[in-house]
């Protein structure tokens, strides 16, 4: 081979190269990117729309089926899904993977603005936002301290969210909990009437006064001067002075005669403890394309000065995402150095020479440095699937130089010159090696065009394995002989080991038995396969495996119309009791009233804890989970769910807020949605492992419906909207204008005093000036009827539905999912009516259904990549057998391990499918050499199992022990790559075992005695 005769000769040319190599990869190791998972974009756009004053139901018809008809014929749209909920409607629009969103988001823009002068005049404009995993805070931080808090509320804005937005990476700053500023005019509905005045009158006259006009400029002489009328209210008795009106003897009636002008906050939602104390929880968002450790270190790094300059406050962070993917990717490094450490043992015990064992382990730090330029090259960041195809390729990086040394070695051992055997090694290798790289390689190729969620996450992973892949076969050519061509010259070889020896000589005889019961042998082959394909049933399915990432989140949901008080009151006494039973927590944070960016959520409550390091603690996040469930499940008066919050990548269907199991009832009618999901309910309550089941169908909070009786307003001469205006000023209060102090502006809110306790005889006493002036009285126009509405509605593709929610403990989805079929089946559905599971489900329905597909294309592009390097169709056919035979080990494993088919272990399975055919090849290739030279087939694969004795158990234990780290799942952030690491191990184990007994006793059925030359050259 020129390649390796040319590095032979010109080392310190090969070093050099290399070094340059090295000095890349290392530069670029630096400049990586790191976060959690590789940068996804969900083709989700999602459209909010707020309509103060407004009903889930008047959201509904006014704001959501217009918005809804208008984006239906954008192309590419494969589901529509909306909530409308009091104030605020949002429709969420699901693309194909692989759409240009932001040609479909500008499609959507035109359309909006073709509708939205038909939307509510009250109504915001709709705001299109595209969904990213990203948009996840990357630090929260609690503020506390011995303020007020409306001057607490103000810091944090004013000070705090400016200097934090200002760090490079952080894209936004969202402030909940505190009081913000607002001065109220709480009018007085007694001295009202006696002034013969309405709410109007006093909202327009603030109105009328609060302006800034630029009137112009003068000139005089030889200057120019601007015209400005100031009119902001800046002093609080001066607006208590201000002319509402003349009464009947001509006097002026002011605005404090009417009205008390308070200087206060406006109306409270929600309310916030961290750590038991009252404060504000920050939540710092990252830009979709910032590295996330880096800007938690940067956020870090300012909330200290922060610290020095604002002594008087406490800046926690209480949930930090970017410690769990530090933490993750150090444990994964020690897994990754642990795995090479234990390649090099491996290495010694077989060679027994620590000069030979380096040259060969010389390939992973090679071809890992000269990984991570690729990966920057690339575009790629430094995530747990990018770094676990790095962990993943640790023992194949070496097997490449395994085989070319011991090649090597076994010349040298004969006698031959360092030189020639370093050149002659590499050169009868070389085919074997190639063949071997490239049909691994070639199981890639598949994979980079997946689509969905796994091709969002596992592409970078193939593409890093295939560098390693490509890095490693360089290495093997190059740097390997240059470096065994410089090996001093041994006495005695590893032939003459003795346990090498005894070795050789039980797996002679082995062979030399199963050669003699091959029927025996192909029989118990196939009844392991078929035992292996029994129990794939039994293992379970789900999306991706479990994590613990140290957060648990406690939702309440209270009687609907609950005070906020109420709430918090409850959750006082909740979070003493729930901290004491968690001493594992580092921070918490509860949280009472609306929040998220969600619609609805006004009657919640929220516990969420922090939990110390895995490793720090006896118990997992998901038993803490369960003991919080158990405890509080029976809490009086509230629908309680606790789950072990997890970073899972799907595009998170509207109504769930993270449960894994959601099923859709749609139809028309809400009654008949209501029940037919109630019996649902109870039937998925039976299922194991489901907990926390809810529906929305109880979600309904009383209301009082003021219609209007327009025949009589039209009677009386009464403006419709002037009496709603009325009504809503009265209780929500409106705003009339601004108030200025010092820089500052603060809204001006009017409503009538103690407006949330007004007894309903009263709100109807309040009157309407119609046209000509006179006043009308609230009850001649309006009719009170008692009812209920639905806090939220949602829908799916144009229709109503009803949503099952329900979280899963102990068991995985698939398993429940097709317990939960089984259950529903003999639930009665009404024509016209039915029901679907959604959520993770569908994401994991559709992610293995591609991951099959590409493991069948995988294994055919092996074929076809060994049937085109050796132009033979049948002995890459006795190879292709390790592929089903390998199964058996891969369904061993995990059935022993506990693990589930996720679409990590299936991944596992497609790189097998690649790696498993190594030692087949090199076996089959030595085989068809001799057969070549004349030897019958049996005497062939005896010849080629002692030959190839050596590099197959050698490259089988360093890539089996370089994926043990990973396999034991051990240490933060290991879970994520556990599944495949085993499936890989597994599959090697048997493969080993099929490839040194099974592919003998196949190779020598397709050859028949009489030695028919069919060479694999």
């Amino acid at each position: 081979m020129k390649i390796a005769a040319f590095c032979a000769r010109r080392p310190v040319f090969t070093v050099m190269v290399t070094l340059i190599a090295v000095t890349l990869g290392l530069n670029a190791l630096d400049r990586l990117p790191v976060d959690l998972l590789p940068e996804i974009e969900y083709p989700t756009l999602r459209i909010s729309t707020n309509y103060p004053g407004a009903g889930p139901e008047e959201v509904e018809s006014q704001i959501v089926e217009p918005i809804e008809n208008a984006v239906a014929p954008v192309a590419g749209v494969e589901r529509i899904e909306s909530v409308s909920a009091e104030d605020q409607g949002d429709v969420s629009l699901s693309f194909a993977w692989g759409t240009d969103l932001e040609a479909a988001a500008n499609d959507i823009r035109e359309r909006l603005d073709r509708i939205v002068r038909d939307l509510p005049d009250e109504a915001d404009r709709p705001r299109l936002r595209f969904l990213d995993l990203s948009d996840r805070p990357v630090l929260v931080i609690g503020l506390s301290a011995e303020l007020d808090p409306i001057e607490l509320r103000s810091l944090a804005e004013d000070r705090i969210r400016d200097r934090l937005e200002r760090v490079p990476g952080v894209g936004a700053l969202d402030i909940w909990g505190g009081l913000e500023r607002e001065i109220e005019v709480a009018v007085d509905p007694g001295r009202l009437r006696a002034a013969q005045l309405s709410l109007e009158d006093v909202r327009e006259a603030i109105a009328d006064a609060d302006f800034e006009v630029a009137a112009g400029r003068r000139a005089e002489g030889r200057l120019e001067l601007g015209l400005r009328v100031p009119g902001r209210v800046t002093d609080l008795d001066a607006l208590q002075g201000l002319p509402v009106a003349r009464g009947e003897d001509g006097s002026l009636v002011r605005l404090g005669q009417l009205a008390q002008v308070r200087d206060t906050h406006e109306e409270e939602t929600r309310r916030i403890r961290i750590d038991g104390e009252p404060g504000i929880r920050l939540a710092v968002r990252g830009r979709s394309d910032a590295n996330t450790v880096a800007t938690a270190e940067r956020v870090r790094a300012e909330l200290e000065q922060l610290r020095n300059e604002l002594p008087q406050v406490s800046l926690t962070p209480v949930r930090d995402t970017a410690v769990y993917i530090e933490r993750s990717m150090q444990n994964l490094g020690r897994a990754i150095l642990l795995g090479g450490v234990l390649a090099l043992v491996v290495l010694l015990i077989f060679l027994r020479d620590l000069r030979a064992a380096m040259v060969a382990a010389v390939a992973i730090p090679v071809s890992l440095v000269t990984t991570f330029a690729l990966v920057y090259f690339a575009g790629f960041t430094l995530n747990l699937m990018t770094l676990g195809g790095i962990a993943l390729g640790v023992g194949l990086m070496v097997d490449n130089a395994i085989v070319v040394l011991e090649s090597i070695m076994a010349r040298r051992e004969r006698g031959l010159a360092p030189y020639e055997a370093a050149v002659n090694g590499t050169l009868e290798v070389a085919p074997a090696v190639t063949a071997s790289t490239l049909t691994t390689l070639a199981i890639f190729v598949p994979l980079v065009f997946l689509e969905g969620i796994a091709g969002a996450l596992f592409t970078q992973l193939a593409w890093v394995v295939g560098f390693a892949l490509f890095g490693s076969l360089i290495v093997a050519f190059t740097v390997v002989p240059m470096l065994a061509a410089r090996l001093p010259q041994r006495s005695e070889g590893v032939a003459r080991v003795a346990w090498y020896r005894a070795l050789e000589r039980g797996y002679r005889r082995l062979l030399g038995g199963v050669l003699s019961r091959r029927g025996a042998v192909m029989g118990l082959a196939t009844a392991l396969v078929v035992l292996a394909v029994a129990i794939v049933p039994r293992l379970g399915t789900e999306l991706m495996p479990g994590t613990d990432e140290g957060d648990i989140r406690m939702s309440f949901e209270w009687e609907p119309g609950v005070s906020l008080a109420f709430m918090d009151e409850r959750m006082r006494r909740i979070e003493q009791r729930a901290v004491a039973m968690v001493p594992e927590a580092e921070h918490w944070v509860s949280s009472s009233g609306t929040g998220g960016f969600r619609a609805g959520g006004g009657d919640t409550s929220r516990l969420d804890f922090s939990l110390v390091s895995v490793t720090e603690r006896d118990r997992s996040t998901e038993e803490v989970a369960d003991e919080l469930r158990e405890a509080f499940q029976a809490t009086p008066g509230a629908e309680v769910r606790v789950r072990a919050r997890q970073t899972r990548p799907t595009r998170g269907g509207f109504g769930a807020e993270g449960e894994e199991l959601t099923i859709e009832v749609f139809g028309f009618q809400r009654e008949t949605l209501d029940r037919v999901a109630g019996a649902m309910e109870e039937r998925v309550s039976r299922v194991e492992g489901v907990t926390d089941v809810r529906t929305g169908q109880d979600r309904s909070a009383p209301e009082e419906q003021l219609h209007i009786d327009r025949a009589r307003a039209a009677d009386m001469d009464v403006s419709v909207s002037r009496i709603a205006n009325t009504i809503e000023v009265a209780v929500a209060g409106a705003r009339a204008g601004l108030y200025r102090d010092t820089g500052e502006e603060v809204a001006i809110r009017v409503r009538l005093a103690d407006a949330r306790q007004i007894e309903r005889e009263e709100l109807l006493d309040l009157t309407v000036p119609n046209r000509s002036g006179e006043l009308v009285a609230l009850h001649s126009l309006v009719n009170v009827v008692e009812g209920e509405s639905p806090l939220t509605i949602e829908r799916r593709d144009r229709q109503r539905v009803t949503t099952l929610q329900a979280n899963i403990s102990g068991r995985d989805l698939g398993s429940v999912v097709a317990d939960a079929r089984a259950e529903l089946a003999g639930v009665p559905v009404p024509r016209g009516y039915g029901w679907r599971i959604g959520g993770d489900y569908e994401e994991q329905a559709e992610a293995l259904s591609q991951l099959t597909i590409t493991l069948l294309l995988a294994v055919a592009l092996v074929y076809m990549v060994m049937a085109s390097l050796y132009e033979s169709l049948r002995n890459p056919l006795v190879v292709m057998f390790t592929v089903p035979l390998a199964g058996v080990g891969v369904v061993g494993m995990l059935w022993a391990t506990g693990t589930t088919i996720s679409a990590q272990s299936f991944i596992g399975i497609i790189l097998l499918a690649g790696i498993v055919v190594n030692n087949g090849i090199l076996l089959v290739d030595r085989a068809n050499r001799s057969l070549v030279r004349g030897a019958p087939p049996r005497q062939a694969v005896l010849i080629a199992g002692r030959r190839r004795l050596r590099p197959v158990l050698m490259t089988s234990l360093t890539t089996g022990l370089a994926l043990l780290p990973l396999a034991l799942g051990i240490g933060e952030g290991a879970e994520a790559q556990a599944p495949m690491a085993r499936a890989v191990l597994g599959g090697l184990i048997t493969g080993t075992l099929i490839t040194l007994v099974v592919i003998p006793v196949v190779f020598t059925l397709f050859h028949s005695a009489k030695g028919r030359r069919h060479a694999m050259v």
